[in-house]
Formats: C-alpha cells, structure tokens, sequence
C-alpha cells in the first residue's frame, strides 16, 4: 500500500507540469482564436476597459449594448460553464436560458468546435474582472419579446452552410474558417432582409451598415477592384496598402484583431476570397480630363479647392497624411455612397502599426453644395475610380437623404 501511495504521488507530481502546460497552451490559444473571432470590438466600449462591455450597436431594431464578458460573477461570464458559453456562442442563449439578439454573431459562430470555444472560455477567465454593469438594451415592441427569437433561429439561427472544400488547398480551408466562422465577414458583408436575418443567397455580396457600404468580397469583384492576395494579405496586416487605408467599422476590426493574426492565417484569408486560382486584378490608367464628363472636369477646381492640400494635386497622395486618390478602392466602388459619406463625415486620425498613420481627414459636409459635390464625385471617380458612370445631383441627393440620423463613428 504504502509503495502505490508512493507511486501514485509521483505519478500526480510528473503529470502536474503537463497539465499546467496544457492549460497554458489552451489559455494562449484561446487568445489567439479571441482576436480572429473579433471579440473585442463588440464587447469594448469607446475608451472603456477591455471586454467589459457598453458599446451602442445601432441595428435597424433599435439600440444593443455589448455585454460584459469579463469573469465578473456579478456582471460579466464568471459563472458560466463550459456548456454555457459554448451554446451562448454557438446557439445565442444565455445562461438564465433567455435569448440573445443576433447582433451577437452566433450565426456564424455555430460552425465553431468546441475545442476552439473552450479555449476562448480559458483565455476569458483569465483576464481582469470589472465590475460594471453594461447598459441594459431596451427596444422598441415587437423586437423587446425575447422569446419571439425562438422562431427566427429555428428559421436562421443555424442557416450558413459552408461550401465543401473538396479540391481546394489546406490555405483555403482555413481561410474559409477565418473568413465565414470566426471573422464572421459575412455578418457585415452580406445584405439583409426584412427580419434581420442574412440572405444567404447573396452571401459575402455587400451589406449597408450605418449608411455605408460593406462591399462585395466576392473574387470577381475584389479583382475589378485591383485587389491581389499579397495586397489583400498586407491590407489586412497593416490596415493600408496601395489600395487605400480600412475606416470606418473596418478600422476596429484591424486595430482588435486583423493585426494581430499570424501571416500564414491572413494569407489563408486572402486565398479564400480571392481562390486558389484568383482573378487577375484590375489595372487602371489615369484619364486625361478633357476625356472627362463636363461635371467632372467642373469637379476638378473642386478637388484642388479642398482636397488637393492633403491628397496632392496628382492625386499620389502623402505618406503619414492621406492616401493616393489614384486606384483607391473606396473611389472604384460602383456604388458611391462611401465616398459621399467619407466626404462629407470626414475620418479621424488612424493609427497603423508601428509608426504609420494618416492624419484626420475634416468632413466637408457644410462646405460644398450638392451640385459642388456631385462634380467632385464624378472627377474622382471617372479620372481614378475606373468608373465611367456619370452621377447627377439627385443621385447624391438621394444617397444624402439615405443617411442614417445617427453619428458616424470616425476612427
């Protein structure tokens, strides 16, 4: 007796190291796989503390405040089992059994393993608990009768499928993981219908979100773009290329999780939207104003009048300022609202890895008349934007009115 006692306190002493080391390898991993699924930038209030909660989601049902997912007990997911945060990831529901809204991406989530939401529930524990209440979302009826959810995830709770990945490469695959499940892009990326939910027939063609376009990510429509995988991979890494910077709803998603992913997994991402075999990218050559349309050689005073100081009267724009006009991706959008939105609004200062960054960008909104920002439009976007489509003043008007009455975050 007295030698198995012996044995078996050795045998728990040599297995104590391992399993701490298993801990440690699955808390790092669970780090990891916490910043690909984007968590912070939901769950993270503006100059609020990490994952505690409190950021406004404006959806088109009202307002929802992020939760606190710090292990708080009180507040945040401190009691949650395993099981628990695995079915509120994957199925929406929360520990006291009610439902949660589907701004909390468990629509895609739910092609997540376990394995990979346990390790996420072992990095959360181990972060600083803050005791804060999240502000509590309160919408508008019908859309406050949380068991009314319980219809709309039998219809959409578990609808995207993925595409069999039979004769695609290993990079693909896991781009596909990256791209649909824990970046869950399609959540922004895809239009939705009258009950909120994605219409999974137009997966990944584009999406409004507060009154701008989340373009297609499509192969082809990257490519008629000038996007390649090596640009794509770098914009992804640095948040710039040569193809412009990321604004807007996309900064955050660069600053809290796109930086921080490994190169081989961002080049896994640019290798499933673009393929195995990509689309060769779209090459633009400058079009000399008098090929112009009457409103866009008008609109290039306009140019050299307010954008030209930062941007550069040849549109190459200025390290550390602005970005090139030329081949910019914003202005090769078919659709313009963007670009009217980013004129008008303005951009704050972004910061990039290391020391990059681009100044604040003022919005202009109160400077120029609809008829002074058509021309602008047109000149940006037929003399750099490939575009040959001539917009009027009621079309601006239009994507003018369209905007939502809510602040536009700057990032």
């Amino acid at each position: 007796m007295k030698h198995l006692l012996t044995r078996l306190t050795l045998a728990v002493g040599l297995a104590a190291p391992l399993l701490s080391a298993h801990a440690d390898d699955q808390v790092k991993r669970g780090e990891y796989l916490a910043r690909a699924a984007d968590c912070m930038a939901c769950h993270t209030a503006p100059g609020g503390a990490p994952f505690a909660g409190g950021l406004p989601i404006v959806s088109p049902f009202g307002t929802i405040y992020g939760t606190n997912i710090t292990p708080s007990k009180e507040h945040g997911i401190g009691q949650y089992s395993d099981d628990e945060f695995f079915a509120a990831l994957t199925e929406g529901k929360r520990r006291d059994g009610a439902n949660l809204y589907p701004a909390m991406p468990y629509t895609s989530y739910h092609l997540m393993p376990r394995e990979d939401s346990d390790a996420i529930h072992a990095y959360l524990k181990t972060i600083e608990p803050i005791e804060r209440a999240a502000p509590v979302t309160s919408l508008s009826f019908p859309f406050n009768v949380r068991p009314g959810l319980i219809g709309w995830n039998m219809l959409y709770g578990k609808a995207l499928k993925l595409e069999s990945g039979e004769g695609k490469s290993e990079a693909w695959k896991r781009g596909q993981y990256m791209v649909e499940v824990l970046g869950h892009c399609g959540e922004c990326h895809t239009p939705r219908g009258l009950p909120g939910a994605m219409q999974l027939d137009k997966r990944l063609t584009g999406g409004i979100l507060n009154g701008y376009l989340a373009p297609s990510l499509l192969a082809t429509d990257l490519a008629a773009r000038g996007w390649n995988q090596q640009d794509l991979s770098t914009f992804l890494k640095h948040g710039m290329s040569a193809q412009g910077t990321m604004f807007n709803e996309m900064f955050p998603v660069f600053h809290n999780s796109t930086q921080g992913l490994n190169d081989q997994d961002l080049a896994a991402m640019a290798t499933f939207l673009l393929g195995d075999k990509p689309p060769a990218a779209k090459e633009l050559t400058e079009v000399s104003l008098d090929k112009l349309s009457p409103s866009a050689q008008r609109g290039r005073q306009e140019y050299l009048n307010v954008c030209a100081g930062c941007h550069a009267a040849g549109g190459e724009g200025k390290p550390h300022i602005a970005v090139a006009m030329r081949g910019n991706t914003t202005l090769r959008l078919e659709d313009p609202r963007n670009l009217v939105r980013v004129i008008e609004d303005g951009i704050g200062e972004q910061k990039f890895a290391g020391f990059e960054h681009m100044q604040p960008m003022p919005g202009f909104a109160d400077k120029l008349k609809p008829e002074q920002l058509t021309d602008l439009l047109n000149y940006l976007r037929q003399g750099w934007g490939g575009q040959s489509a001539e917009l009027a003043v009621s079309d601006v008007q239009k994507l003018q009115a369209d905007a939502p009455a809510v602040e536009h975050k700057a990032h």
